[in-house]
């Protein structure tokens, strides 16, 4: 089935675009996975500028509106913006120039957190951009606006988490939060969380899409009776509505196929899903999961967002800065 949406024609097969500044935004895709297991997903981590939390907001929006037009050249039938700092800078932006969804994580995390707090004293955790954008506030006041607001930056979250992935041991082939389960990760974590000790805070939102993998070492310095509020499973819920309203969610039939696509994409990722949709020697594909990264280290980035997503990552593409700064020029 193919709809019209503008001037561009989607096909429900057609890929979800998901971004972040890096390995994080891969426990969003992660959600999408096992929440819409028929969408096929195309990622870009842009690890080669992480972290974006401390950068000006302007620069953050330039850079995801680069990543954004190379994910609509592979025609994406959405995007998605699994990173809250580049949702709090630029989901307005990306909404206002594309004519595909653009859907950030910001709304659906402060959606689940008004729904899990029972005393409506909710906590922030996120980095300097995030909060300093006051997004969660504005997202948070809109739904319940008797609703207490603590915000809580935690600058050296993202450095830790990307920095202990890229050097776990090879042989490590699942995410574990043992790898965190150091001293220096739960003192940076202890630090970090000051702010929110003694406030009252029933409920806190991992306001940042790398804070889900130190959820164990968060939950022993808040307490057991602290909700800790993870966006993806909502974001999934959001992007589900989305595409079920456009009627371009990816069908299976019974044998697990998705259904209206060409052939199977198994060649590299350098193959994009364009030329990969294109052709009907087939009636049907399985749904299929591509990645791409600006790191330089791209072995590392596939081992690391292995753990993460919970399957190979199979052949990462490397995109170069030059290639995304080329697509705005």
């Amino acid at each position: 089935m193919r709809n019209t949406r503008g001037d561009v024609t989607v096909r429900p097969c057609e890929p979800i675009g998901v971004f972040d500044s890096g390995l994080g935004g891969l426990t969003v895709a992660r959600a999408l996975l096992e929440g819409l297991p028929q969408e096929s997903i195309l990622y870009v981590g842009d690890t080669k500028r992480c972290p974006y939390g401390p950068r000006d907001q302007a620069e953050v929006r330039d850079f995801a509106r680069e990543i954004a037009a190379w994910l609509v050249e592979r025609k994406v039938k959405m995007i998605v913006i699994a990173c809250n700092t580049a949702t709090a800078a630029s989901l307005e932006v990306l909404q206002h120039e594309l004519n595909i969804p653009v859907i950030g994580v910001i709304e659906p995390g402060a959606r689940a957190a008004v729904n899990a707090t029972r005393t409506g004293n909710i906590g922030v955790l996120a980095t300097q951009g995030t909060v300093q954008s006051m997004s969660y506030v504005r997202a948070l006041k809109k739904l319940d606006p008797d609703a207490r607001i603590t915000q809580c930056a935690a600058p050296r979250f993202v450095e830790l988490v990307e920095d202990t992935l890229a050097h776990a041991r090879k042989n490590i082939g699942v995410f574990t939060s043992e790898l965190f389960d150091t001293e220096h990760a739960k003192d940076i974590v202890r630090e970090m969380l000051e702010p929110l000790q003694g406030q009252g805070i029933d409920t806190v939102v991992l306001g940042c899409t790398h804070f889900p993998m130190l959820s164990k070492q968060i939950q022993e310095a808040l307490g057991s009776d602290v909700v800790l509020v993870n966006p993806a499973e909502e974001t999934t819920r959001s992007i589900q509505h989305a595409l079920s309203k456009l009627g371009e969610l990816a069908e299976q039939d019974e044998a697990g196929y998705v259904q209206g696509t060409g052939e199977k994409t198994n060649d590299a990722v350098q193959t994009t899903y364009a030329q990969a949709t294109n052709s009907h020697h087939h009636s049907h594909h399985h749904p299929q999961h591509h990645f791409a990264t600006t790191s330089d280290e791209v072995d590392e980035f596939a081992h690391a967002g292995s753990l993460i997503f919970g399957e190979s990552l199979g052949t990462v593409k490397h995109i170069t800065l030059s290639e995304l700064d080329h697509l705005l020029s």
